[in-house]
């Protein structure tokens, strides 16, 4: 049975502001203080994880251990199917040290034409682990299928938002309003285990 959060502060490890206010609105009604890893100070660690999940653990473990607080932290990307599951978790290096999606999603539309494919299915993974200061880890993972549509769509949203139509929807993420794109995404779906598993009574 997974260990049960009881805390009232919660860090949030990430310096990506759209991933901490996501993570905010997603973790509202349990009335947690909520902090992002910029505010104490710490950097994040470097990614050298083979997987989300190893990422995610990584990430939450170091700032849990820094801060002496519980902490979670999220890896997710998006998995190109044609491009062999690229960008994957080198999702946020295809942005550049500046972190230009914009730049990002055409190196995607770049690498998809360069190989001729028609197939354009990806999906995309969220990792979630959350680490308390002695170094009880939780793991729970979510997956959303769709295509990619170019040009991008839409100003809401972050990252590949834009660029990701899901399956059964006729809006990218980046033309969802963020409530509807929270009941279905795929850091919502990680989210909903989360919830059941450690912020349940």
């Amino acid at each position: 049975m997974a260990r049960r959060f009881d805390g009232k502060r919660l860090v949030i490890a990430s310096h990506n502001p759209g991933k901490v206010r996501e993570i905010g609105e997603l973790l509202a009604p349990f009335r947690i203080d909520i902090t992002s890893v910029s505010q104490h100070g710490v950097p994040e660690p470097e990614e050298t994880g083979a997987t989300f999940r190893a990422n995610a653990e990584l990430k939450a473990r170091a700032v849990a251990e820094a801060t002496g607080l519980p902490s979670l932290a999220d890896d997710s990307g998006l998995a190109v199917h044609a491009l062999g599951g690229e960008p994957g978790i080198h999702s946020a290096r295809w942005a550049g040290p500046k972190k230009d999606f914009a730049l990002a999603m055409k190196k995607v539309e770049e690498a998809l034409a360069a190989k001729g494919m028609s197939d354009r299915g990806a999906h995309f993974v969220c990792a979630l682990a959350l680490a308390w200061p002695d170094g009880h880890v939780e793991h729970f993972e979510g997956r959303v299928d769709g295509i990619l549509v170019w040009p991008p769509r839409g100003t809401q949203g972050f990252g590949y938002d834009p660029m990701f139509l899901p399956d059964g929807h006729a809006l990218t993420f980046g033309e969802m309003e963020p409530a509807r794109k929270h009941d279905m995404s795929h850091r919502a779906r990680a989210f909903a285990d989360l919830v059941v598993s450690c912020f349940r009574p």
